[in-house]
């Protein structure tokens, strides 16, 4: 045995690294990215802030991948979940990178940025294995190029109920001309720019995609029409509030799209889709096992992994364990906890009474429709 130890890998920053900290923000790791996960007024605050007016979120570590040529209408089709030839230009699609059983490697936005162009936005911390597994397919293929531009470009996430007239008092109004799910191209503030109408918050917004040289001048621009900074913490949030998943709680190879709920995202009908049979298969029977929506009814927050058991009783002993908490926390928005977990299919239904077991003490929570907030 050798008693030389690994080297630690460094965090990589993103281009507005230095902005987070000037501004107070408490960094954290994060897929491999030293990230803010809040800023000095708090999570509740950039919380509420989304809500109510507009918050911005750097997303920069996020993947992207950029394809083009005759061929990448078909390689996509092999490799993600949607109907990429019904896809038309300036569309978006949320879908599944699927393993061969049907297993999830990541959930991912496709966009169509021109004839024979796609955007594809992947997580942070599986880009790793994203990039091992489209590789192994690109290999031989000769009509798609691959461009990874991560590195050349900044993501920011503007969100809220009036993000999209704060992007529009820097675009002389052209920012809303870009319908929701789409994406389009603007000068924002002087900066050219690709805005994609979509989020992970629920709210409405834009992530704005900018050379990575102005990525600070694109953020300052955004803070100074009044977006207020957020981070990791208001984000996990804000998404689980929305009903939202994330890969790594709520999805992994281990899991597939029908028992997550979002069966409606796993196309499998192209002819070389390499998921296509397990997912065909996965559709046509019953899941064992489903991905529910809990909210708190006695006093306590639920956290990823711990066991969830049936209700109807004061006591964990005289209950059935029926799965566990993927995600949870408490919503100020719906001032209680909420949580999502995998449970028996037979104990899956809306108004289900259920206990979690919060340090030995069982709480009571009750199963209801997801997403637990809905911008009316």
């Amino acid at each position: 045995m050798s008693d030389v130890k690994a080297e630690s890998v460094p965090l990589k920053q993103t281009i507005l690294h230095s902005t987070h900290v000037e501004s107070g923000a408490r960094m954290v790791p994060f897929g491999g990215w030293d990230m803010p996960v809040q800023y000095s007024h708090g999570i509740i605050s950039e919380v509420n802030a989304v809500r109510t007016s507009a918050g911005i979120f750097d997303v920069s570590h996020m993947g992207r991948l950029e394809f083009s040529g005759s061929g990448a209408e078909e390689f996509l089709s092999s490799i993600i979940s949607a109907n990429v030839p019904a896809l038309q230009v300036g569309r978006s699609k949320y879908n599944f990178i699927c393993n061969a059983t049907g297993g999830i490697i990541d959930d991912a936005m496709v966009y169509k940025t021109g004839d024979e162009q796609f955007l594809l936005v992947i997580n942070a911390g599986n880009v790793d294995a994203d990039m091992e597994w489209i590789n192994t397919h690109l290999a031989g293929q000769s009509e798609v190029t691959m461009n990874v531009v991560t590195d050349q470009t900044a993501m920011i996430a503007v969100q809220g109920p009036t993000a999209v007239a704060l992007v529009d008092s820097l675009t002389n109004n052209a920012a809303s001309e870009i319908r929701r799910f789409r994406i389009g191209a603007a000068e924002v503030s002087g900066v050219q720019a690709t805005l994609a109408r979509t989020g992970y918050t629920g709210e409405d917004g834009f992530e704005i995609i900018v050379p990575s040289d102005h990525g600070i001048e694109m953020w300052n621009a955004l803070r100074d029409v009044g977006a207020k900074e957020a981070g990791l913490g208001a984000r996990d949030v804000l998404r689980l509030e929305a009903g939202l998943l994330l890969h790594g709680n709520d999805l992994s190879t281990e899991t597939n799209p029908f028992e997550a709920g979002f069966g409606r995202f796993a196309y499998f009908e192209a002819p070389n889709c390499i998921a296509g049979y397990a997912l065909k298969q996965l559709s046509e029977s019953e899941p064992s096992r489903l991905l529910a929506g809990f909210k708190m009814v006695g006093r306590g927050i639920p956290r990823s992994g711990l066991a969830i058991y049936t209700g109807g009783t004061e006591s964990l002993d005289d209950s059935e364990p029926i799965g566990s908490v993927t995600s949870g926390t408490h919503s100020p928005t719906l001032d209680g906890g909420i949580g999502m977990g995998y449970v028996d299919q037979k104990h899956s239904a809306i108004g289900t009474k259920l206990l979690i077991d919060v340090r030995g003490r069982p709480v009571e929570a009750e199963i209801v429709d997801m997403p637990f907030y809905k911008r009316g």
